[in-house]
């Protein structure tokens, strides 16, 4: 059993970034703060390991490799999947759910679904800059019209994270990125073949610019692509956009300077914090010892990818 702090990812339940923490032999668990312009540093330790489905352990405690986003052995991830909205295996679901439209970037919207009850969670989870529901109502009526506005207009229901994170930086102003949602939006109002049963939601944009911290926000060099034993990473928080951290590593403009870490590479390691340059032992501010993020003045060890296309890099620094 480990002993020290493990990663659960970035929470969005309230509305403003954590990260969340559990931790071994029984120690319950913690979230910290993603504030901008703070510092997020650790290191990686072991094995990762499955940390299990549905609030049930791994039976095998599974190894996993270091690339993968999920988190879970391919059997705690065929649970997980049998209980999800997405598997379409709960028919008799008698929760509303609301049906969004969702952009990311010009010529980036996207169609899904999601509980009424989890409100903006779910977009925030995803990334959306702009986002505006089309309407609410059973389940299997809200697949009906995700569906329709996917086969007949083309908007896909999903787009790959490498491209929201190569267009994050240098995004249009809020009332151009609200227009493209309006416009899609409009056009889905004008469709036929919309469930009776589905109430249909006027256009209102959502903005989360501002909670992501996007204004200004310089181009990212590279994209950690996996965390490895003994590995680091550090630096100062510059924007949190669904799952992703762009950070600060203090090493200038070009790759490795600002660099995204996918906090779902982080599930199902252990890590212990690193201070920032210069910070003594005993001035960190209540942070627990072995805690996975505390002060970090920058660094990368860990392999990257240049956002551009380039190679993979080794550990830097």
């Amino acid at each position: 059993m480990r002993s020290g702090w493990w990663c659960g990812g970035v929470g969005w339940g309230t509305g403003v970034p954590v990260l969340r923490w559990g931790r071994g032999g029984g120690g319950g668990v913690r979230e910290s703060g993603l504030l901008g312009g703070g510092f997020v540093g650790f290191r990686v330790v072991g094995e990762r390991v499955c940390g299990g489905a549905r609030g049930n352990p791994c039976p095998v405690r599974a190894v996993l490799g270091g690339r993968g986003t999920g988190g879970l052995c391919g059997e705690c991830a065929r649970l997980d999947r049998m209980h999800s909205v997405a598997a379409d295996a709960l028919a008799d679901d008698p929760r509303v759910y609301r049906v969004y439209l969702a952009w990311f970037g010009p010529g980036m919207v996207k169609v899904g679904i999601t509980r009424e009850e989890r409100g903006a969670a779910r977009l925030l989870e995803q990334g959306a800059v702009v986002f505006s529901w089309l309407g609410r109502g059973p389940l299997m009526a809200a697949r009906r019209a995700e569906e329709l506005v996917r086969v007949a207009l083309g908007v896909p229901d999903r787009i790959p994270y490498a491209e929201k994170r190569r267009v994050r930086a240098g995004l249009p102003g809020v009332v151009e990125r609200g227009d493209e949602v309006r416009r899609t939006h409009a056009r889905v109002a004008a469709l036929d073949g919309w469930p009776e049963s589905l109430e249909r939601l006027e256009f209102a944009a959502v903005d989360h610019g501002g909670v992501f911290g996007l204004d200004g926000l310089p181009p990212a060099g590279a994209v950690v692509r996996e965390l490895v034993e003994g590995g680091c990473v550090a630096g100062r928080i510059l924007a949190v956009a669904g799952p992703d951290l762009h950070l600060a590593t203090g090493r200038g403009e070009g790759p490795g300077g600002v660099v995204v870490l996918d906090t779902r590479l982080m599930v199902g390691w252990e890590l212990v914090g690193v201070r920032r340059e210069g910070e003594r032992e005993g001035e960190r501010d209540g942070d627990e010892e072995g805690e996975g993020v505390e002060g970090s003045g920058g660094g990368i060890s860990v392999p990257l990818v240049e956002v551009r296309g380039g190679g993979v890099q080794g550990g830097l620094f």
